[in-house]
């Protein structure tokens, strides 16, 4: 009788409140970074350099990443090798296409998982924070500051095109103008313009321009794109002045994939087919 308490306390000991195994219920849910793609060679690096950078945020928690098209792993490959639970966080900044279709339908076309898809990275006030250090490290902030009292005069002459991809879904288009409104309230109430390398406009040459029919002619383009790629630069070509790198692995972004894992970890799974969490 003695051996047999023990043997079913070690079982019981084994299992959750629930018949889990505590080893399988104590892992967390694999987070799936889904990263656009790009030919440009320093796209993959820069994505791979962020999501080292959530990995040493978080250390034990299982990171992959996936993209939609261009680069390998492809998502759909990345899905396929995995099981148990997983979290996609979308590496993309606003909503549109690739969020309420060519994910949730990869996400469909896995079944053996258990999924959740979080909402864009986009709109967010970390957003800003990394906006806001990229237009420093550009010099834009050295060369115009703006916050100081002596220095009124310049605000009033700054401006900055907040230079986005596009989309023609209306929302992808509110997204971004959040975000730039959020950008604008941390720069002290400079002028933010979204302007768009493709949909309906406006371009971020038509942005400067209405920025300098305010007056504005210190005009900065602060680069709304995850990573490097050909919209990037054809963004910062456009610039008259200075032209903020992409957010890349700055250190906000990294705490914000993680706020995305887990408020998309606090809801409950998705059926099939799935539907994107906080969309």
């Amino acid at each position: 009788m003695t051996r047999f308490t023990a043997q079913l306390t070690t079982q019981l000991d084994r299992l959750g409140s629930h018949g889990v195994r505590r080893g399988r219920r104590d892992r967390p849910p694999t987070l799936v970074a889904v990263a656009h793609g790009s030919r440009d060679p320093e796209a993959l690096s820069t994505v791979t350099a962020l999501l080292d950078r959530v990995r040493a945020l978080r250390p034990g928690l299982p990171v992959r990443l996936g993209h939609i098209e261009l680069n390998q792993p492809l998502l759909s490959d990345t899905l396929a090798a995995l099981r148990g639970e997983v979290v996609l966080v979308p590496l993309l900044l606003s909503r549109g296409y690739h969020i309420k279709r060519d994910i949730p339908d990869a996400v469909a076309a896995a079944p053996h998982l258990t999924a959740r898809i979080a909402a864009p990275l986009g709109p967010d006030p970390l957003l800003a924070e990394a906006l806001d250090a990229r237009l420093a490290e550009a010099g834009w902030r050295a060369a115009a500051p703006y916050r100081a009292a002596p220095h009124r005069a310049a605000q009033h002459r700054a401006g900055v095109v907040l230079a986005a991809a596009g989309s023609r879904d209306p929302d992808a288009a509110a997204d971004t103008a959040r975000t730039a409104a959020l950008l604008g309230a941390r720069l002290g109430g400079v002028p933010v313009l979204p302007g768009y390398a493709s949909g309906s406009g406006p371009t971020v040459p038509e942005a400067v321009r209405a920025l300098a029919a305010l007056g504005r002619d210190r005009i900065a383009v602060a680069s709304y794109f995850t990573a490097p790629g050909r919209f990037a630069t054809q963004c910062a070509n456009a610039a008259p002045g200075v032209a903020a790198a992409p957010l890349g692995a700055h250190p906000a972004v990294a705490r914000l994939v993680l706020r995305r894992y887990e408020q998309a970890l606090a809801s409950a799974p998705l059926p099939h087919p799935a539907a994107t969490v906080g969309v």
